[in-house]
């Protein structure tokens, strides 16, 4: 089976290629994938940590927190598929530690990078299925644990169909850790045994966003030149298609309000060129944030982030926030950043990606789903008019993170529990 699942796997990567090569996404670290790591590599069996990218990557901060307290003297390699993840990996590794691009999965590239890093236990973020990864590691006694576990409709409806495939890989994975009882019990129809699984909650839930002092928030009001009076929309991880519906609205909005500003973070900020087009085709002048202390801002100026890390940063300075990838069928982002942030959230009807946390928010009146421009600029017309209404929002919005917290110390004790793994 694997022989074939090779075979098909080199198919797809090589009908992928030219792809990859016209994105650019050939970088330092893609030998990585190819199974290239330095030879004189001894971490002496530490702790792999996989998180795909970069929501998985900030998902994991807390619990790599909490394991370094655990296992005192374990180093780490944590590994991602995405650059941007590669970046928030790289800030949470500490001396010592190692932070890699996870090897394609071929078989002979994960058997090299596994005899090379030798891990103690291998954890993967959310539920990400990798065939040969997860045979070589149960093969070579590694336990498997996957945290803050997942099983969207898509995902449940594709496993499903190849059920006779998916159960035996599933079920060489020691441990899930799932987000609800509905991942749960999808686990339980794909074949896993119920003790394998525990219900811990969503990591999301546990993570700290109020990073950004009262004094790191004047400040960065000022570097971008707002005004004590001003007030900043903030539209984060926008896809193409919501760029125009959101300038759209900004326009109309501002013959009322002259004073909002609007800050758009592209979720992948190579598209900041094409968000730049997108800005000045309907007649508003544009600033990057990377180039923004450097010149004087003009009124109507709407700002582009294009740097990463910093999205949580404006998230703690912005007056609203829209959260996108929901307003065109991609899913939606994370709510709870801003929302930690204390901000009231807006968001659009297509959020499956985070359909639990969506549902959670609207069902106590926490957050704000829209379906057009018309209802995003009435909703942002509202909250600037009504400032009980926002304060009310963010206070609900607070009750479900606090009712909802805990899932790391949960995983925590379930590692303890599983008993196959003492940091050796």
């Amino acid at each position: 089976m694997f022989i074939l699942y090779d075979l098909i796997f080199l198919i797809f990567a090589l009908i992928y290629l030219p792809i990859y090569l016209f994105k650019g996404k050939f970088h330092r670290g893609f030998l990585n994938r190819l199974g290239i790591l330095p030879k004189d590599l001894d971490l002496n069996r530490p702790i792999w940590i996989h998180a795909v990218s970069l929501g998985e990557a900030i998902s994991v901060r807390g619990l790599v927190e909490e394991l370094r307290k655990v296992y005192p003297g374990k180093r780490f390699v944590i590994s991602t598929v995405t650059s941007t993840g590669n970046k928030i990996a790289g800030t949470i590794a500490k001396p010592g530690d190692r932070v890699i691009y996870l090897p394609l999965d071929f078989s002979f590239t994960v058997r090299s990078v596994i005899n090379k890093i030798n891990p103690s236990l291998f954890i993967i973020a959310e539920t990400e299925i990798w065939p040969n990864l997860i045979a070589y590691l149960y093969k070579k006694g590694v336990p498997i644990v996957t945290v803050n576990g997942r099983i969207s409709d898509n995902s449940f409806r594709g496993y499903s169909a190849v059920k006779f495939l998916i159960k035996p890989i599933l079920n060489k994975i020691r441990l899930f850790c799932v987000q609800t009882e509905t991942d749960a019990e999808r686990l339980k129809q794909l074949g896993v045994c119920p003790d394998r699984i525990k219900v811990t909650g969503n990591l999301k839930f546990d993570i700290n966003a109020c990073a950004v002092s009262e004094k790191g928030s004047v400040d960065y009001r000022h570097n971008i030149g707002l005004g004590p009076q001003d007030r900043l929309l903030v539209a984060g991880s926008t896809h193409p298609g919501e760029e125009k519906i959101i300038l759209g609205a900004y326009k109309n909005l501002l013959k009322e309000f002259p004073g909002l500003r609007l800050l758009i973070a592209p979720r992948h900020t190579e598209r900041t060129p094409e968000v730049e087009k997108e800005i000045l085709k309907s007649g508003l002048s544009v600033l990057r944030i990377s180039q923004s202390s450097q010149q004087v801002v003009k009124p109507q100026t709407v700002f582009i982030l294009d740097t990463v890390g910093n999205l949580r940063d404006f998230y703690t300075t912005a007056d609203i926030v829209f959260v996108g990838g929901s307003l065109i069928k991609k899913g939606g982002h994370n709510i709870l950043e801003p929302a930690y942030a204390g901000k009231p959230v807006i968001f659009g009807p297509h959020m499956f990606n985070f359909h639990d946390i969506a549902r959670m928010f609207l069902d106590n009146n926490a957050a704000i789903e829209v379906q057009t421009q018309e209802a995003l600029e009435s909703s942002i017309r509202g909250l600037l008019r009504n400032s009980l209404k926002a304060i009310q929002l963010t206070r609900n919005a607070n009750m479900v993170i606090a009712k909802n917290r805990g899932a790391t110390l949960k995983i925590i004790e379930s590692f303890n529990a599983m008993g196959e793994f003492n940091g050796d």
